[in-house]
């Protein structure tokens, strides 16, 4: 396609996204019982969901957002599959990556079928590494792709198709359209076209709520209708699978080579053995994890999810933190869903 039609696409792209942040959520009823007797603050509901007074604890991290598109459906689908995979926690991984959201081929730069996945690292360094890596092993190698900045006005860059263009093997070709920099790198299939650099910016990681059921169908059940609600925001992710994790963890171990062991206050066969904190009437406890672009839009992404995750068989939902000691970002419950007027 010629300059000026990528050109267009691309801000089309951006003005896309910047409406879906801009969209309001849309509030329900949230009860608040005032016989509370819990520090004075009352007790909240939404419907017989419990929400419990804490917050989520989050912190700063380096992202980037990139615009794969494909031939079709299908591809695009092993694109996004693959590119995310082994992308769920920093603790273990080299980013957290997840399909942020799909692009009609009317969103895109060069038309075809598209999705927006964004990578979170703890580092500039550390992002440049994933995003090398995953776009050489897992979008170079498929089918019909193409990869697009989708930050063009960040100031912090990282090679993009910068890296992987020696793979042409002096065969590559440079071009500019619209003002952008892109590589035409031949491959089997035809070329693979890549921008030449990604956008950097810094976001939050580790948004969470905890969804504690009756049963572990109720509660997995409250998960997916949460991650689906979220799925539904543009500027954030859920990197675990299906966007939900059983294996919610503390700061620390009694082995001292582990960052991280399980959470034992919320695990449900450890109730009368550890100090507890699932509610009385849950037999599971399933976390949901949002990383985002902005504090906005994490706290957005909670609301939702827990909006959506309460119901009949959650008696609580509450949320993971490390006492304020570790992140940046506090995001109290309470404050997110509540009216203050209706606070005693």
């Amino acid at each position: 396609m010629d300059s000026v039609g990528l050109a267009v696409a691309g801000d089309g792209l951006l003005n896309h996204i910047v409406r879906i942040r801009d969209r309001p959520v849309r509030r329900i009823p949230v009860f608040e019982d005032p016989t509370s007797s819990s520090g004075g603050l009352a007790r909240m509901f939404i419907g017989s969901t419990r929400i419990a007074d804490t917050f989520a604890e989050a912190f700063r991290l380096q992202f980037a957002r990139l615009v794969v598109t494909a031939h079709d459906a299908h591809w695009l689908a092993a694109a996004t599959q693959s590119v995310c995979g082994y992308g769920t926690s920093v603790i273990g991984c080299d980013a957290e990556v997840g399909l942020e959201q799909t692009l009609t081929s009317a969103e895109t730069p060069d038309h075809r079928p598209g999705a927006a996945v964004m990578l979170f690292a703890f580092s500039t360094a550390g992002l440049a590494k994933a995003v090398a890596r995953r776009v050489a092993q897992c979008l170079l190698t498929c089918p019909t792709t193409a990869v697009f900045d989708g930050l063009p006005s960040a100031s912090e860059r990282v090679p993009l198709g910068g890296h992987v263009r020696y793979f042409g093997d002096r065969y590559e070709k440079s071009r500019v359209l619209g003002g952008r920099h892109y590589w035409r790198v031949p491959v089997m299939d035809g070329e693979f076209l890549i921008e030449e650099t990604a956008g950097v910016e810094t976001g939050v990681g580790g948004g969470n709520f905890l969804i504690q059921g009756e049963n572990l169908d109720v509660t997995l059940a409250a998960a997916r209708r949460g991650v689906a609600a979220i799925a539904k925001l543009a500027g954030v992710i859920t990197p675990f699978p299906g966007g939900a994790v059983r294996s919610g963890s503390k700061v620390g171990s009694k082995y001292a080579a582990l960052r991280a062991s399980t959470n034992e206050a919320f695990c449900p066969s450890l109730v009368g053995r550890v100090a507890t904190e699932l509610h009385p009437d849950a037999s599971t406890c399933i976390e949901v994890v949002i990383d985002g672009e902005t504090e906005a839009a994490v706290a957005q992404a909670i609301t939702a999810g827990i909006r959506a995750a309460a119901g009949s068989g959650i008696p609580e939902i509450a949320a993971g933190h490390y006492g304020g000691k570790l992140g940046t970002f506090h995001f109290r419950l309470h404050d997110l869903l509540g009216d203050q007027a209706l606070r005693s």
